[in-house]
């Protein structure tokens, strides 16, 4: 192998494809990446068996060839580097950078010995924008958990229909939907689950590669794919297995009708649950009542090791149910919900008092925030 690179197209690269290396100890072979030519591009490819990447590099290529080599050394060796191309070749099982004055050589392994990344037929798809799509995964990336039992609830649920995706997430306590504008129709409904580690993984690439990408999917395996306009090559190609089972109903969840609704400012909103939340101790608890009289909003937390906390804050009144009694809530959960949300002000809504409360900001009818109120401890 002997080719010429530009470093800034390696290093993205390796930034986004390194870490996926570091996710299965029990098979030191997937430590590391499969660098070979093809055509005229630097095909690299990582997997931890669950999730894959092959990623294309346009480069000078003047002999082809391969080698696997360690994800993590290679990375470390390239911030050293500081030239804005490199030299790369390939003797056996070892790789060469030169560059100037310089020559590093590591030793690798035998590049048969890398595991066959599974090809998924390429047939229908559907596109969407990048940067779109990060935003919403953002939004409910952080919400599941991990659980044996219901193993649907552990990842993030899609669900197309016509022209519209809903990307959602619960972990029972909570669930957050958010509802994407597609630019074309749909022949079929499709739905399916992937791991939450996966959707993480999604959001490191799109944080660099906000173009529009193509969703190829089986009952099995997703694939999400980066197209180059101007070549025959894709960019990137992100495979991953998909999680059994059906997703929970949960449109049940999200009320239908509020006994009250108001209009907070978020970051006003934010800050006095944060404040309530160092009163709250270990149980995390902080209660909330509407004064709809006052157009005012009352939070407190207290707890016998710390003392009490007590705030009030204006708000408009969007629909009156009358004087509410105190419903609790986990705060983190609330942060949670809030950070969630970019519009200056957020919609709080009260369905009753052992119902689901929701966030949702003002103006956007795309984004969803339920949580469950908690059994008052205090």
């Amino acid at each position: 192998m002997e080719l010429e690179i530009f470093k800034e197209k390696l290093n993205q690269c390796l930034n986004i494809v390194e870490p996926l290396t570091k996710k299965n100890l029990n098979l030191p072979i997937l430590s590391n990446v499969l660098i070979e030519t093809e055509k005229n591009f630097l095909k690299i490819s990582a997997t931890n068996l669950e999730t894959s990447i092959i990623w294309w590099i346009l480069s000078n290529i003047k002999k082809e060839g391969k080698v696997l080599i360690p994800a993590s050394f290679f990375r470390s060796l390239m911030g050293f580097i500081k030239e804005d191309k490199i030299f790369i070749s390939s003797d056996e099982n070892s790789l060469t950078l030169k560059n100037n004055d310089q020559i590093n050589q590591i030793q690798g392994l035998n590049p048969d010995d890398f595991p066959i990344i599974p090809k998924m037929l390429e047939e229908e798809f559907v596109e969407i924008d990048g940067s779109t799509l990060n935003q919403g995964l953002l939004q409910v990336v952080n919400i599941p958990s991990f659980s044996q039992i219901r193993p649907e609830i552990s990842g993030i649920y899609f669900s197309f229909k016509k022209d519209i995706l809903k990307v959602v997430s619960t972990d029972s306590f909570r669930l957050a939907e958010k509802t994407i504008k597609l630019n074309q129709k749909n022949k079929k409904d499709i739905s399916f689950i992937i791991p939450q580690s996966t959707a993480r993984e999604l959001i490191s690439i799109l944080s660099v590669k906000s173009d529009k990408l193509r969703f190829y999917f089986n009952p099995n395996q997703i694939l999400f794919e980066w197209i180059d306009e101007e070549t025959p090559y894709p960019q990137i190609h992100f495979s991953s297995r998909l999680i059994e089972g059906d997703y929970p109903s949960y449109q049940e969840i999200i009320p239908k009708k509020y006994t009250s609704q108001i209009i907070i400012n978020k970051e006003d909103f934010l800050n006095q649950i944060k404040k309530a939340g160092l009163f709250s101790g270990k149980v995390s608890e902080i209660k909330i009542s509407i004064i709809s009289k006052e157009n005012k909003i009352r939070i407190f937390s207290q707890s016998a090791d710390i003392g009490k906390n007590e705030s009030f804050l204006p708000v408009k009144i969007k629909e009156k149910g009358g004087e509410l009694e105190e419903v609790s809530f986990n705060y983190k959960f609330l942060i949670d919900g809030l950070n969630n949300i970019k519009s200056s002000e957020v919609i709080f809504s009260l369905s009753e008092k052992e119902g689901p409360a929701t966030l949702a900001p003002v103006g956007d009818e795309s984004y969803v925030y339920v949580l469950m109120p908690i059994k008052s401890l205090q």
